[in-house]
């Protein structure tokens, strides 16, 4: 084993200057959280979304911290997938990051649940990130190495890793789904030097969760969690410049849980 001194700076670990990274979903919430840590730290930024008016005002914004661009495409489609991939082929011959982030919720009760919302956050949350993933692939290994793996993050939630209390069905299900898919990629991909490693985002104040905390208060949501509070930025800046750098060169098939203790013990 040898004892490098610069895995003992922690500018080197995260450093992510010059890597190329794709972030769907990456014009708002998390995504854009994700998108913004790494353009600010000198990664070169792809975004994504169904809708182009948020995509040209998340790569304005980004533009300001860095290199970025991005595509309006419905990854839950075929052809928003292609249209994506075809974006980032023209852009660069390689990329060190993809971040499958795009997603959709559902709810209504039991009784009441249409196929629509079943379908549609299956083909967004789930069957998006596998054939994305395929259609990167090529790009994702034309440069790996042992020594510099290319990597994916696939942003679950903490509803994959246990039941939660909303009628979200499809929504848990996915998640559930693509914290296995996770794993089942890690497998498949650690010869060719891809690592995939998942994270599992508790309650955070997005757009998503906006329904929950209008109909049940903040305070509340926060007091469910074990660390008695709400995601904030941060959490997920500190989490990117992980799953994105040297730090996590050694880590493959496993899932963070970045909900305050939700999920592993709430």
């Amino acid at each position: 084993m040898t004892n490098n001194g610069n895995h003992l700076s922690p500018a080197r670990l995260f450093d992510v200057a010059g890597r190329n990274c794709v972030v769907t979903g990456g014009t708002r919430g998390i995504g854009l959280d994700m998108a913004r840590v790494l353009c600010a730290n000198g990664a070169r930024v792809v975004v994504s979304s169904r809708k182009a008016d948020a995509v040209a005002a998340a790569v304005a914004e980004l533009s300001g911290l860095g290199e970025a661009g991005g595509v309006a495409a419905d990854l839950g489609t075929p052809a928003g997938i292609e249209t994506l991939a075809g974006f980032v082929r023209e852009g660069t011959g390689a990329i060190d990051l993809l971040v499958n982030n795009a997603g959709a919720t559902w709810g209504a009760p039991l009784g009441d649940f249409p196929e629509q919302g079943w379908d549609k956050v299956m083909d967004v949350n789930l069957k998006g990130p596998f054939f994305l993933t395929q259609a990167l692939l090529p790009l994702l290994t034309a440069r790996a190495a042992r020594d510099r793996p290319a990597k994916i993050v696939n942003v679950a939630s903490v509803e994959g890793m246990r039941a939660g209390a909303m009628d979200t069905y499809s929504y848990g299900a996915s998640k559930a789904a693509l914290i296995h898919l996770t794993e089942h990629l890690a497998r498949q991909l650690a010869s060719r030097h891809v690592t995939v490693n998942a994270v599992a985002p508790g309650p955070f104040a997005t757009k998503m969760m906006k329904g929950t905390i209008d109909a049940v208060g903040e305070d509340a949501i926060a007091r469910m969690v074990p660390l008695g509070r709400l995601g904030q930025p941060r959490d997920v800046h500190a989490v990117t410049l992980l799953l994105a750098s040297a730090a996590s060169d050694y880590m493959t098939g496993s899932t963070i849980a970045l909900g305050g203790g939700l999920g592993p013990i709430g």
